[in-house]
């Protein structure tokens, strides 16, 4: 398995690993990742480095199902990358979408707009 960096970000650590290691780091029922979440007390999200846009946000927003994935072009020529997830999942994803935001911008760049389909 190969680390290549992790990125901190409101109680959430992403940790990027090499391509293909995402299976190795989860096997073995997850001890690894569930040491790290008990010695550092914060959720930990493994991501492929280097993956497309799609495979990260799929990645980052796991086990939670995306339901579309839009790119919007702002008046003012920036972009937002607009997720929406399944209404049943606004509990479970409310208190990391502050992390998931900042971890995507500093990790690919992408400005996120998280909505919630009802």
């Amino acid at each position: 398995m190969y680390f290549h960096k992790a990125l901190e970000a409101d109680g959430v650590i992403a940790v990027f690993v090499g391509q293909g290691d995402i299976a190795k780091i989860l096997s073995y029922g997850g001890k690894i990742i569930k040491h790290l979440e008990r010695t550092t007390k914060k959720t930990i999200r493994v991501l492929e480095y280097n993956s497309d846009e799609r495979k990260f946000l799929e990645d980052l927003f796991a086990p939670m199902s995306i339901l579309t994935i839009n790119r919007i072009w702002l008046p003012d020529g920036t972009t937002e990358t607009r997720v929406i997830l399944s209404g049943k999942e606004r509990r479970q994803t409310s208190r990391y979408v502050k992390a998931f935001k900042t971890i995507a911008k500093n990790a690919y760049g992408i400005t996120l707009r998280i909505e919630f389909a009802d």
